[in-house]
């Protein structure tokens, strides 16, 4: 088997040891070197060609995101970006995803030893699913707008479910762009720890017409609503005699994340039935999957991101396989889809 090579890049020598020590104990993945900042990491990209990078957002003299920026436009690569919780750094942190990094791992912010060492499960993972990712020069594809009139939808009750990991902060983005202010009411779970998703949340409601937010038990899921799943916690649909409206739950992580889009999709089949489209976009693994086939068998119609346009063709690959899938399409043609069935 072929070795992953690995550049790691972090300004802190304790955090360079951790990550080589994680990574350099698993037989297909290989340390090729370590930088404390963007120069070293520039002399060591051009002299070494790693396959995949972990970066610090935060490093002296160019940060992070910086120069993440200038590698994508000079010499793409499968980026993992290294972030400690603050408020700031997750906004960067989803800065560098838009900028083209395929995922993130939350960097303790006291004990770092103990508590990466926690994540080595997930580091190795991510690390893993970058290494087969598609990074492109320019990581976001043509502009796609959608020209629909918000009356040509006012019949419809149906409720969207999308899920999204690897790849899918710009997939959803993408998703969102072209619809409408008053569509049908959405639910998301993308792959993310807690509070991250809450400045995700919010970003996207300044980007886009809709309400959109992390979602809280109860919310109702009303027209023009898109509620994010908070990380940390699953999110099921529900339905009493005004509609539909979420649930948030501690239950074990199904296979591997909570929240999981299995888990949603398990949901919104029961509750909704063939009133529900359900939507899986690019990620590593195979979460959503299962419960895609379950919505598609309630009569739900069901669609998948193209290979093509998937950063990681993990997740909507699966899904395909297992025969859950009515649709796959290009991600900027998934909006288009979705308007014409409501319409319909």
């Amino acid at each position: 088997m072929k070795s992953i090579r690995v550049l790691i890049v972090d300004d802190s020598p304790t955090v360079q040891s951790i990550l080589t020590n994680i990574l350099s104990g698993e037989p297909d993945i290989e340390v090729v070197g370590t930088a404390s900042d963007a120069f070293e990491a520039k002399d060591l990209i051009l002299k070494i060609s790693p396959d995949v990078i972990t970066l610090d957002v935060e490093m002296p003299r160019i940060d992070g995101i910086t120069f993440l920026k200038r590698l994508m436009s000079f010499r793409p690569l499968p980026v993992i970006m290294i972030s400690s919780y603050t408020r700031e750094n997750s906004l960067r942190t989803l800065e560098a995803l838009d900028a083209g990094a395929v995922d993130f791992v939350a960097k303790p912010t006291e004990n770092a030893k103990a508590d990466l060492v926690k994540l080595k499960d997930e580091i190795i993972m991510k690390v893993r699913a970058a290494a087969q990712a598609k990074i492109q020069r320019s990581t976001l594809f043509p502009k796609f707008v959608a020209p629909v009139s918000t009356a040509e939808i006012k019949a419809s009750n149906k409720i969207i479910a999308v899920g999204a990991s690897s790849g899918g902060i710009n997939a959803i983005q993408r998703l969102l762009e072209p619809l409408p202010s008053n569509i049908n009411g959405i639910v998301i779970v993308q792959h993310m720890p807690a509070r991250f998703t809450k400045v995700f949340a919010r970003r996207l409601d300044t980007l886009f017409p809709m309400d959109i937010k992390e979602a809280e038990n109860g919310d109702r899921l009303d027209r023009g609503k898109v509620l994010v799943a908070p990380g940390g916690s699953h999110m099921e649909v529900a339905k009493d005699h005004n509609g539909y409206y979420v649930q948030l739950n501690n239950g074990r992580p199904i296979k591997r994340q909570r929240p999981s889009v299995d888990v949603l999709f398990q949901s919104v089949a029961q509750a909704a039935g063939n009133n529900a489209i359900g939507v899986l976009l690019t990620g590593m693994g195979d979460d959503g999957a299962d419960g895609l086939l379950a919505m598609k068998k309630a009569g739900a119609f069901t669609v998948a991101q193209d290979e093509t346009t998937s950063m990681v063709f993990g997740m909507p690959g699966s899904a395909i396989k297992r025969g859950a899938v009515k649709a796959v399409a290009a991600l900027d043609n998934i909006a288009g889809i979705l308007l014409s069935r409501l319409k319909s």
